[in-house]
């Protein structure tokens, strides 16, 4: 779950800044910019040594993360 959930965030923050970026929202910006380097520091390596069923539980949580940052983030500057 620990694996999902880093994946679900990390990815989550990508859409969001995406979506942020596409918006010209600077603090958004800055704030996911910071959150995805932070967390991809600590990912590389867990994920890198990681088991077919870890790397498909990164991968579920990166795809569900990324679904729920554009939804989010897209109600946020409604």
């Amino acid at each position: 779950m620990k694996l999902f959930l880093t994946a679900f965030l990390q990815v989550f923050l990508v859409a969001a800044n995406t979506y942020f970026i596409s918006k010209l929202f600077w603090p958004g910006i800055a704030i996911a910019g910071f959150g995805i380097s932070f967390l991809w520091a600590g990912n590389v390596k867990k994920i890198s040594i990681g088991s077919n069923i870890e790397k498909i539980i990164y991968a579920s949580g990166a795809m569900v993360g990324g679904l729920s940052g554009v939804f989010i983030s897209s109600l946020f500057l409604k």
